[in-house]
């Protein structure tokens, strides 16, 4: 894959994490239901629990924030720097990910279909963002001397050259 299909890959998969965590904060603040497929609305009740919140600001909120600094951090010049902060950035979202997934199947014993998702996709996200930083820029090119300049400078003849000189011969 190359540099551009990659970066182009990321940024789709980070403005859907936009989209489906921006769902899930509307629905948060609006007090809507979350809709699930699972029978029993496990959704519903994950995004109801105590764990749904971290000192007070809803986990939905959070993972629209990491998606846009994540996004906003694909949209700038591309940068060895830029390609670590979006690694750092989804391998911090992915260890988010399992702690709530663990929270999910353990503590509640609830599945969330979009949360599963949600996790899904920061995994993948990880996975690329990791790749692309590890791959780096691509070739660093080399200079190339102007015409009728040489590649290496010459030693300056002069002192040291007679210095070594005058050492070879009295070595001999």
């Amino acid at each position: 894959m190359s540099a551009r299909a990659l970066r182009n890959t990321l940024l789709v998969l980070s403005a859907i994490g936009v989209a489906l965590a921006g769902y899930l904060t509307y629905l948060h603040y609006s007090g809507g239901v979350v809709p699930c497929s699972i029978h029993g609305n496990p959704c519903n009740a994950v995004q109801k629990s105590i764990y749904s919140k971290v000192v007070g600001v809803p986990v939905a909120l959070i993972g629209l924030i990491g998606y846009i600094v994540i996004l906003t951090s694909l949209l700038v010049r591309e940068t060895e720097t830029t390609r670590f902060a979006t690694a750092a950035l989804t391998v911090g979202g992915f260890g988010f990910s399992v702690y709530l997934t663990a929270r999910e199947v353990f503590t509640l014993e609830k599945i969330c279909e979009w949360c599963v998702g949600s996790a899904i996709l920061m995994t993948v996200m990880m996975c690329l963002a990791v790749w692309r930083f590890l791959r780096g820029g691509g070739p660093v090119r080399q200079q190339t001397p102007d015409a009728g300049e040489p590649a290496m400078p010459e030693p300056p003849a002069g002192v040291e050259g007679e210095r070594d000189a005058a050492a070879q011969l009295g070595a001999s």
